[in-house]
């Protein structure tokens, strides 16, 4: 069941930021090790590139470059910040939380900061958790979040399954969550989880169920598997219903919509089930092809890379969609502008 939550009046988006690593791999060298060809990958997923991070790279290196993008095109400091959220499904260690490493290297001892683990959900989740923590009075005068979606999937991807490494990259993207003015801001989000198809997407070791062991290494249960078939099937069962549901509990008319940004899971699958959506005056936004599948990151690298474009406009409505391993599906509706 759908769990539908009204938004705080008056908190919203007020500026974005995002990374990639320079590292470009391409379709020719992903295909050659997964035993398929460049042509099947950008046929089967829409994807040409993706970018991998450098070997001294990690999620919190990634998170606080699309931070400092974001705090810079908000006008604003680390030191207003009150929160700092971040969502990986690959964070630097186990622990400390991957925020606590963002904060340091911001700058910013006064904020709070913890992870989310949504997997590719997960910024949506993130953006739902932040806009209600700023829902009450101000902490010594800080009145904005910082929400971050961060993956290194490059580190936990078996160069050799063609059901996932065709499909993956790092990145991360960012936005400033703060006060806006009139109509603008988070209207709700909606969110879902369908725990009994948890095996449909995973990393099976390295937690408390299975610790590293040489056994674990050997079969490789250290990398990240799905089950591509299943999970499709999720999403274009799913999804438009998710998106009905959404926009129907905050009155909001499909043909309003001006933008959708999904979680940019494959481009041929999106490009199919958004025909069906009912979004007849959105554009939908597709940057997957230049990035591949950055997780938790996706949303908000598409949200930034539509940003620096000129999109959205001040007064347009925008809906973001995630899903992802759990199952989760998450979904959230804003009026653009500050």
């Amino acid at each position: 069941m759908t769990v539908y939550s009204p938004a705080p009046r008056g908190i919203g988006i007020i500026g974005t930021g995002s990374y990639l690593p320079e590292r470009i791999v391409t379709n020719e060298s992903v295909a050659a090790r997964a035993g398929v060809t460049a042509e099947w990958v950008e046929r089967k997923t829409g994807i040409r590139e993706r970018r991998y991070a450098a070997d001294h790279e990690a999620a919190s290196d990634l998170a606080t470059e699309a931070a400092v993008r974001a705090l810079t095109d908000a006008g604003a400091r680390p030191e207003d910040l009150a929160w700092i959220i971040v969502a990986t499904s690959t964070p630097d260690h186990p622990q400390p939380a991957t925020a606590a490493l963002v904060q340091h290297r911001l700058g910013a001892p006064g904020a709070a900061a913890f992870d989310l683990n949504a997997v590719c959900a997960g910024f949506v989740a993130a953006l739902h958790t932040g806009s209600r923590l700023l829902a009450g009075p101000p902490t010594g005068g800080r009145r904005l979040a910082l929400v971050i979606g961060s993956e290194v999937y490059s580190r936990i991807i078996d160069p050799q399954d063609r059901r996932t490494a065709p499909l993956f990259g790092d990145g991360a993207g960012a936005v400033v969550l703060g006060p806006v003015t009139g109509e603008r801001g988070l209207l709700g989000t909606g969110m879902r989880t369908d725990g009994h198809l948890h095996g449909l997407i995973g990393v099976t070791a390295g937690g408390s169920r299975e610790p590293a062991s040489e056994k674990t290494v050997a079969r490789g249960d250290h990398f990240f598997r799905m089950r591509g078939r299943d999970v499709r099937a999720f999403v274009e069962r799913e999804l438009p219903d998710a998106v009905a549901g959404t926009l129907d509990a905050f009155g909001v008319a499909a043909d309003a919509v001006a933008h959708f940004i999904p979680h940019q899971a494959n481009g041929e699958m999106l490009r199919s089930v958004a025909a069906g959506l009912g979004l007849t005056s959105a554009r939908v936004h597709l940057p997957v092809e230049r990035h591949g599948n950055t997780g938790a990151a996706s949303i908000p690298l598409a949200l930034d890379q539509a940003r620096r474009a000129g999109e959205p406009c001040d007064g347009d409505l925008v809906l973001l969609a995630g899903f992802g391993g759990g199952m989760t599906l998450g979904t959230a509706v804003l009026r653009w502008g500050r």
